[in-house]
C-alpha cells in the first residue's frame, strides 16, 4: 500500500530539477555588462567575452552559476538594470573566452585582457601599456608606465583614471599582474 502512496506523491510533489552549471547574461552595451559586475559582487559572477555565436551587440557577458539565477535576476531587476538574454552554458561548444590571457617573454610578464596589454618586469615595475583605440589609453600610459605596480594607489588603477571599455579591460590586466608580481615576491 505504501508504495502506492509514494508513487502517488511524486506525482503531485515532482521535485524541481536543480539547475546546475553555469550562465550567461547579454547586455545590449558594454556600459550595462560593467554595470551589471558591480551589482552583483555578492554573487559568484565574472565577466567574460560571449562566444561569437550569442553575442547580442555587446563584447562582454557576465558569466554565473546557474544556482543563483533567481537572485540575479531580482538584483538586477531593483537596479533597474535590463539583461538582453539568459543562456545556460551546458553545451560544452559554447564556453565563454577568458579576457585576460598571460605571455612569459625574457623575462617580462605580458598580460591581455580584450584589446589592452600591461608589461611588467621581475619586480613589479610597469615597462608597457598599449593597446585599444579608446582616447583614455595615452592617459593611462603616462599615469602608470615606470611605476611599479604594487605601490600604484587605489585612486591611480586603470578603473579609477579611465572611462572606457579600454580602462575597463587594461584594469582587468592590471589586477592579473598586479597578482602575477605579488606571487614574484614571496
Amino acid at each position: 500500500m505504501s508504495s502506492i502512496f509514494n508513487k502517488l506523491n511524486t506525482i503531485l510533489n515532482p521535485k524541481k530539477e536543480e539547475k546546475k552549471g553555469n550562465g550567461l547574461i547579454l547586455f545590449k552595451n558594454v556600459k550595462e555588462a560593467i554595470s551589471a559586475e558591480r551589482i552583483l559582487k555578492n554573487y559568484s559572477v565574472k565577466v567574460v567575452a560571449p562566444p561569437q555565436e550569442v553575442r547580442e551587440g555587446c563584447d562582454l557577458a557576465v558569466e554565473y552559476d546557474l544556482v543563483e539565477e533567481m537572485g540575479i535576476k531580482r538584483e538586477l531587476e531593483k537596479n533597474n538594470l535590463n539583461a538582453v538574454k539568459f543562456i545556460s552554458l551546458d553545451d560544452a561548444s559554447m564556453e565563454p573566452l577568458n579576457l585576460v590571457k598571460v605571455k612569459e617573454i625574457d623575462g617580462f610578464t605580458l598580460v591581455r585582457s580584450g584589446n589592452m596589454k600591461i608589461t611588467i618586469d621581475k619586480v613589479g615595475k610597469i615597462v608597457n601599456v598599449s593597446g585599444g583605440g579608446c582616447p583614455d589609453v595615452p592617459y593611462l600610459n603616462l599615469k602608470l608606465k615606470g611605476e611599479n605596480i604594487l605601490k600604484i594607489p587605489e585612486e591611480d588603477t586603470p578603473k579609477n583614471l579611465g572611462y572606457t571599455l579600454c580602462a575597463y579591460t587594461l584594469n582587468k590586466a592590471f589586477e592579473k599582474a598586479k597578482t602575477i608580481a605579488l606571487e614574484g615576491t614571496k
